[in-house]
Order: C-alpha cells, then structure tokens, then sequence
C-alpha cells in the first residue's frame, strides 16, 4: 500500500524566460491549448493533447535547459519531424529506432528544453 494516492494528471514543469511566448509556442508547434496565466505567480500551464498531462512554464530570468525532457507519442514521427523542422525546431541528431519497438526524436523549444517525439513500432 502506498503513503499517499496521486491522481491521474501530471505537470511537467519547465523553466522559461517568458511564458506567454512559450505557450504560443507549444500552441502552434505541438497543438497544445493554454489553460491560464498566473502572471502573479510567474507561472501558466498548458493542456498537452494527452487527458490530465498538463505542461507549466514556471518564469526565470536564466531557464535552465535541461531539467526534464517530457516523451509524447506521436502516430507518424517522419511526418511531425518534417513539419516541425520546416518551422524551425531544432533536432539533436538523427532520429533513432529500436527496429520493432521504437522510433524517437529529441527536439528543443526555444528556451533549450529537450522535448522527445515517440512512435510505437510494435504494432
């Protein structure tokens, strides 16, 4: 038995230097919807397109990259890899498969943060 029961939602929290480009920025690159800025605090928080993830931008004055890098999946990696380096997106490096398992991509938002595309291979 556990200490304590977690909910089924998760934040990924990021540091960013400013919150409202960067969630304009996951708005237009990944489809992400903004659910509020708490200017007063210094955070906003984003519904990703996966029920009860949610990512928030805490505000810093020097982000550091790095902290965390969140995986989602993605039905067609080629074909998101593509469009997304069409707009910019910086890759690292080639994208990787495990033939029969897994196909990824590490990528960064503009502050340096490593986000990572995944498409199951399994079938």
């Amino acid at each position: 038995m556990s200490l304590i029961s977690v909910d089924k939602t998760i934040t990924i929290a990021m540091s960013v230097k400013d919150r409202h480009a960067s969630a304009k920025w996951y708005q237009r690159m990944l489809g992400f919807a903004l659910l509020y800025h708490a200017d007063e605090a210094g955070w906003s928080e984003m519904q990703t397109n996966t029920p009860g993830v949610a990512i928030g931008f805490g505000e810093h004055t020097k982000p550091v990259p790095g902290n965390c890098v969140p995986v989602f999946g993605i039905a067609d990696l080629d074909t998101a890899r593509q469009k997304l380096e069409q707009a910019e997106v910086k890759f690292d490096g080639d994208t990787d498969i495990v033939e029969g398992m897994v196909k990824t991509a590490t990528f960064y938002d503009p502050d340096g943060n490593a986000l990572m595309l995944a498409e199951d291979l399994t079938g």
